[in-house]
């Protein structure tokens, strides 16, 4: 079967999601799992972007092995020399660099004449090929753009050393027939099209970014891009787990192999989900919690009898099967590293000794902890970075009453190793709480979305609060569970603190660096 590359950049194209802001710690859980569902290659960030990307994509290139891992630029040298730096470590360096094609991208966005695009695009991939074995050259807004210009462009940047095209629909307009016989139409008329791969990639603006790809796929592309959850600009990008299965349960259409490791599908949509804070629809094909779930009477009879009566999916094909459940309060330490290893976990000791300090307590308050509570903790101390000095909640209570005012009080461990004891008061009880930890810093903080959502099932649920604010002019994003869904707003709003706090001293260490 022919063998189809997948390309992920949920670390780029799908933390530009309106809202999500990954830390580097973030970033490589995420990469380390993207590595583990057997990605090709893995878009780790714009290095040239920011100081936070560049080391984010720095680390993931020194960590990741066994996926090839790429950077995007501009075609501009600056962005190139950047990604060199931030690349160079990786075991294959890859590149990817884009420069727009589309009449209305060239006349307003650009103001450059068809001539000066092909120029510029060819020096970048000229300079680019000085460092990089493997150069991605991607024409943005390829769909929208004149056919036979996508042909002279193409052209040249093969002559000069690229390894593959991208061809994208950028703003998610195209139709599976149209995108499938742009794709065609390359691969016939573009001289050395045989000497480089042919890459889709697809925005979901129309919801059909699922289909254009697997059009490409059918008239010729060699690499899909995607994200997980289909996360991504305005409505997102094509979603690699649809693709990923969609290519495994119709091998007899589509006659093509990825290589993903399927069954780690269902972990790496929850990972994703968890560290950027959106939440998965519940009827989303393949991850949704509604994809294997039968309320019909008929569909539950046919299913009782014989699964594939309604369900052309297993659970188990995506990691979604039952996993027994053997840790308990009475279980030791031992245990729980070796649970953590099997769910491939990676953590130090010290890390590892607080994941099992919270379980002993959770386990304590829950008859029952699931795998979703074991991800959730485990998760919490693999992502934490303590190189800087964090606040800590060491308590909250909260007086409400339908007749009084409610009221919070918390006590907060602060970076100089002070307790404080704050208060104050709110229109209702998270308000209270967010006023109260507002005092802490010399700011004021603009809360611009608050979720709780539970963790598993039950009345003893832990419940999951993530918050998404504005502090000194950055937004941050921050998270936390409790089985308290109070105590996890507060934990979750100091969180967003604490992130600011550690990227303003990455900063600042990069910027003395400098």
């Amino acid at each position: 079967m022919r063998k189809i590359d997948i390309f992920d950049t949920t670390l780029r194209d799908g933390e530009q999601s309106a809202g999500i802001n990954l830390n580097t710690a973030e970033k490589i859980e995420i990469a380390k799992q993207l590595e583990r569902l057997g990605t090709t290659i893995i878009e780790a960030g714009f290095p040239a972007s920011s100081p936070g990307d560049f080391e984010a994509v720095n680390r993931i290139a020194s960590t990741v092995k066994n996926s090839i891992v790429t950077g995007l630029a501009r075609c501009i040298q600056s962005d190139i020399d950047a990604t060199w730096e931030a690349i160079k470590v990786a075991e294959q360096p890859h590149i990817h660099v884009f420069l727009a094609t589309s009449p209305i991208h060239m006349e307003y966005k650009l103001k450059k004449s068809e001539e000066q695009v092909i120029e510029q695009a060819v020096e970048a991939v000229k300079y680019a090929k000085k460092y990089f074995s493997l150069v991605q050259w991607s024409a943005e807004d390829g769909f929208r753009s004149d056919r036979d210009f996508l042909v002279r462009i193409i052209e040249k940047v093969i002559e000069v050393g690229a390894t593959t095209i991208n061809v994208p629909d950028t703003v998610g307009y195209a139709s599976p027939q149209e995108y499938g016989e742009l794709f065609k139409f390359l691969r016939e008329n573009v001289r050395g099209a045989d000497k480089v791969k042919f890459s889709a990639h697809c925005h979901d603006d129309l919801g059909m970014a699922v289909a254009n790809s697997i059009a490409a796929i059918q008239n010729g592309a060699d690499q899909v891009e995607c994200t997980i959850n289909g996360i991504g600009e305005r409505a997102g990008n094509a979603s690699l787990e649809e693709i990923g299965v969609a290519m495994h349960i119709r091998k007899d259409l589509y006659q093509v192999e990825t290589g993903l490791n399927l069954k780690e599908i269902k972990r790496t949509s929850q990972l994703v989900s968890r560290l950027t804070g959106v939440v998965i629809q519940p009827n989303k094909a393949v991850v949704g919690k509604n994809a294997f779930a039968h309320e019909s009477g008929i569909h539950q009879d046919g299913v009782l009898k014989h699964k594939e009566t309604y369900e052309i999916i297993s659970p188990a094909l995506i990691g979604e099967g039952e996993v027994p459940l053997v840790l308990g309060k009475h279980s030791g330490r031992a245990a729980f590293r070796d649970r953590a290893v099997k769910m491939g976990f990676d953590l130090s000791d010290e890390k590892l000794n607080k994941a099992f300090q919270e379980f002993k307590k959770l386990a304590d308050r829950k008859k029952e902890i699931t795998e979703e509570d074991l991800i959730t903790l485990l998760t919490e101390q693999q992502v934490s970075m303590e190189d800087v000095p964090l606040f800590e909640l060491k308590s909250v209570q909260v007086s409400y009453g339908t007749e009084n005012i409610p009221t919070a009080t918390a006590s907060v461990l602060t970076p100089s190793g002070e307790l404080k004891t704050l208060a104050a008061t709110g229109a209702g009880s998270v308000e209270a709480i967010f006023n109260t930890l507002e005092q802490l810093v010399e700011a004021t903080i603009n809360i611009l979305d608050f979720r709780v959502k539970s963790v598993g099932k039950g009345r003893d649920a832990l419940g999951e609060a993530v918050v998404n604010l504005r502090y000194n002019g950055f937004t941050t994003t921050g998270r936390d569970a409790s089985q308290d869904v109070l105590e996890a707003a507060a934990k979750a709003y100091l969180n967003a603190i604490n992130r600011h706090l550690i990227q303003a001293n990455v900063f600042s260490k990069q910027t003395a660096e400098v």
